[in-house]
């Protein structure tokens, strides 16, 4: 018997999510065979921002993911407000970005992924990892490469051994809709003490308002009356779906490979929501992965995986930092409000159409500003 016949599939992967169908995409345009297992059925939803950066769509694309316009609403770039008068936005200088829905998102993803020919076994809990096969509910598969790509709580980081943390600190995010048509082209970020709102324009007539914090138990109503112009906005909205709270969290492991396992997604650590980066990473996980897999050789993934993350984790501190310390959120903002063109360089910055080199040097700019403001 060949090697390749020795197994019941090339690639199992445990989680339907957004970063287990990228990577079943991504892997079987390498010519893998690939399973994709889940205990839930589509459309999965899950509570998040929805909105898409260009960044994000570009890594969808590059491994053969389509998004249209028309599954959700554009916005050309940020908006961030502060303090009465605070207020700075700017334009993505790599194409507009999207806000979907998270369970239209799904689908279409779910659709592409059956047309790849990934095989998805949805109502299909994993119950564990042993001796290279993966248990399931009415019997077990042996697959060449097991891929764990069931989220921040990832049961089979911990069955693989890899629930080892470099780093971990998290927050709470809250989301709603509220059917509204939206008033602006941009996403907004509104800054409080203790907390952020974004809002996110999902179609002609509605958006998403998700509230993130380090206090659990806030939510979306408990705050609008701290920004005014906001609750404006949604005074007379009506509610359009149930609160819905997730943990977001900092996190870095170890590794992410052992033998031949290896996360992906938010399972292989994350960074805050905020950054409206999550996604964005799945995708260039899934093509990474793909390609070390196709190589035969998981150490190509477990040496590049840092790497991805370098650019969204800088970008999270920086504004994790605007978060933790008032003084330096004023200062921020009212430097950024007063320079243009220095939040232009940091959203290019944030959405990767700057290289590192660019990045230090905006680095320095704004810390330049923040001193002298």
């Amino acid at each position: 018997m060949s090697k390749r016949r020795a197994f019941d599939t090339d690639v199992f992967i445990i989680g339907g999510g957004p970063a287990g169908l990228a990577a079943g995409i991504a892997a079987r345009r390498q010519g893998l065979r690939v399973t994709v297992a889940d205990g839930n059925k589509p459309p999965i939803d899950k509570p998040c921002g929805e909105g898409l950066m260009p960044d994000s769509l570009h890594a969808a694309a590059e491994i053969g993911i389509r998004i249209p316009e028309s599954a959700g609403h554009p916005f050309r770039g940020i908006r961030f407000h502060g303090e009465p008068g605070q207020m700075v936005d700017a334009s993505f200088p790599n194409g507009a970005g999207l806000g979907v829905r998270r369970p239209m998102l799904h689908e279409l993803l779910v659709a592409q992924a059956a047309e790849a020919g990934v095989e998805m076994l949805w109502s299909t809990p994993v119950s564990g990892i042993s001796h290279g096969q993966v248990e399931l509910g009415n019997g077990s598969i042996r697959p060449r490469w097991i891929v764990g790509a069931d989220g921040g709580t990832s049961r089979a980081r911990r069955w693989a051994g890899l629930d080892t943390w470099a780093h971990r600190s998290q927050r709470w995010a809250w989301r709603q809709h509220f059917q509204v048509a939206p008033w602006t082209d941009c996403m907004e970020i509104y800054w409080g003490a203790d907390c952020q709102i974004y809002v996110t324009p999902v179609a002609a007539d509605e958006v998403c308002v998700a509230l993130i914090s380090r206090h659990q138990l806030l939510k979306v109503p408990d705050v609008l009356s701290r920004f005014p112009l906001l609750e404006e906005h949604l005074r007379d909205a009506v509610v359009s779906s149930r609160e819905r709270g997730a943990i977001t969290a900092t996190a870095r492991l170890r590794r992410v490979t052992k033998g031949n396992f290896a996360l992906i997604g938010d399972a292989s650590g994350s960074v805050d929501a905020i950054t409206g980066e999550g996604l964005c990473l799945s995708f260039r996980h899934a093509a990474l992965l793909a390609t070390s897999l196709a190589a035969g050789d998981l150490s190509l993934y477990e040496s590049a995986h840092p790497k991805l993350v370098l650019r969204p984790r800088m970008m999270a501190e920086l504004m994790l930092t605007m978060d933790r310390w008032p003084l330096v959120r004023r200062r921020a903002l009212s430097a950024l409000s007063a320079s243009t063109t220095t939040f232009e360089r940091m959203l290019a910055m944030h959405v990767g159409a700057l290289g590192l080199r660019e990045m230090a040097a905006g680095g320095l700019t704004l810390g330049w500003h923040l001193l002298t403001s």
